[in-house]
C-alpha cells in the first residue's frame, strides 16, 4: 500500500508493484461490465434453483419448476403422434392394396416409409436402396417373391428364411459343388450355360454340356429357359442382374456353395402401419409392380429380401 501513488498522466492510482519501472494502473471495471457480471451470477443462482443442476450420484436436484429434457422430449413426441394419428390411423384402416385409388394417403405413406426405410434398412440396401453384392436392388424391377404391394408387404413382414416365422419365404438351393452332386467340371459347365442364357457369354461346347446338366438338376425350380419361378423364389437366369455377381468365377461359386441368405421378418418388430408404409416406400422406387396377375415362371427378384432363394446367386 505503501507503493500507491497517482499516476500524474491519467490522474489513476497504481496497484503499487512494478516490473523494471513499469507499473500497472488500477483502472476501475466499466460499470456496465460490472452489472453485467453481476447479472450472471444472479441468473446462475435462479437457474440452480429453478432445473436440475446439481449432480447427486445418480440423478441431480429437480429444480423448483420440475422440468427434464426426457420430459420435454415425451411432450413434443406426443405432440408429433397426435399430428400422425389421423394418418396412421387411415393408413390402419385401409387395404395396402386399395392405397393407389388414395394418391394424397400414399404419398404420405411413402414419406413415412421413407423415413422407416432410414432407420431399419439402409444397413443392408443403402441409402438409396440400390443394395449390393448379396444384397438386392430395390430400385429395379427384377422381384423374387413378386413386386405388388402386397407380396412386397408380405416380404417385409416374415422376411426371407428367417428363423421363428412360419410364413417367411423359404426356399434351399442345393450345394451342388461342395455336396458332390456335380463335379468341378460340371460346376464350369453350368456355369458357362447360366451365363449364356442372358447372353454376357458364348454359347460354346462348355455351354452346351451344361445345358444338358441345367436341364437334368435346375430346370425344376429355374424353368427351362431359366426364367425363375416365383413360387419357390428361384431367379430368372436369363436377365442380366445378379444378386452375387455374373462372372464365371462368381456364378461357379454360387453354384459351388449356395447363398442362403437371411432377411428379418420385420412383422415381429415393427407395427403393421410402419410394415405398409415401408411396402408402399420400397413399391415407389421404380419397379414396383400392379395387380395385374403374373405367370408364375417370371422375372426373379428382391422385394426387400437380404439374399436370393433357390439360385445359383444369379438374378435376385
Amino acid at each position: 500500500m505503501a507503493n500507491k501513488h497517482i499516476d500524474q498522466a491519467t490522474g489513476t492510482e497504481t496497484v503499487g508493484h512494478e516490473w523494471d519501472g513499469i507499473q500497472e494502473l488500477d483502472t476501475p471495471l466499466p460499470r456496465w461490465w460490472l452489472l453485467t457480471f453481476y447479472a450472471t451470477i444472479l441468473f446462475a443462482i435462479g437457474y440452480v434453483i429453478a432445473y436440475p443442476a446439481i449432480p447427486l450420484g445418480d440423478h441431480a436436484t429437480p429444480g423448483l419448476l420440475g422440468w427434464t429434457s426426457r420430459g420435454q422430449l415425451a411432450k413434443e413426441t406426443s405432440s408429433a403422434g397426435a399430428d400422425r394419428k389421423p394418418v396412421l390411423d387411415a393408413l390402419a384402416a385401409i387395404a395396402i392394396e386399395d392405397l393407389p385409388k388414395h394418391p394424397e394417403l400414399m404419398s404420405q405413406a411413402i414419406a413415412g416409409g421413407k423415413a422407416a426405410f432410414k432407420v431399419n434398412c439402409v444397413q443392408c440396401h443403402g441409402s438409396g436402396a440400390a443394395g449390393s453384392i448379396g444384397y438386392p436392388n430395390l430400385n429395379d424391377d427384377d422381384w423374387l417373391w413378386g413386386g405388388n404391394l402386397v407380396e412386397i408387404q408380405t416380404t417385409i413382414t416374415h422376411g426371407i428364411r428367417y428363423p421363428g416365422d412360419p410364413l417367411t419365404h423359404m426356399s434351399m438351393m442345393p450345394n451342388f459343388g461342395a455336396d458332390k452332386i456335380l463335379t468341378p467340371a460340371q460346376v464350369q459347365d453350368a456355369a458357362s450355360f447360366v451365363r449364356s442364357l442372358s447372353g454376357i457369354a458364348p454359347k460354346g461346347d462348355a455351354a452346351a454340356r451344361g445345358a444338358v446338366l441345367f436341364a437334368t438338376n435346375c430346370a425344376v425350380c429355374h424353368g427351362p429357359e431359366g426364367k425363375g419361378n416365383r413360387a419357390v423364389g428361384a431367379p430368372n437366369l436369363s436377365d442380366k442382374i445378379w444378386l452375387y455377381g455374373g462372372s464365371q468365377e462368381q456364378v461357379v461359386s454360387s453354384i459351388t456353395n449356395a447363398h442362403h441368405g437371411v432377411m428379418p421378418a420385420w412383422g415381429a418388430r415393427l407395427d403393421p402401419v410402419t410394415i405398409k408404409m415401408l411396402a408402399a416406400y420400397v413399391h415407389s422406387l421404380g419397379g414396383g409392380e400392379d395387380f395385374a396377375p403374373t405367370a408364375t415362371n417370371s422375372g426373379a427378384a428382391d422385394a426387400g429380401a437380404a439374399a436370393p432363394a433357390a439360385s445359383g446367386g444369379a438374378a435376385h
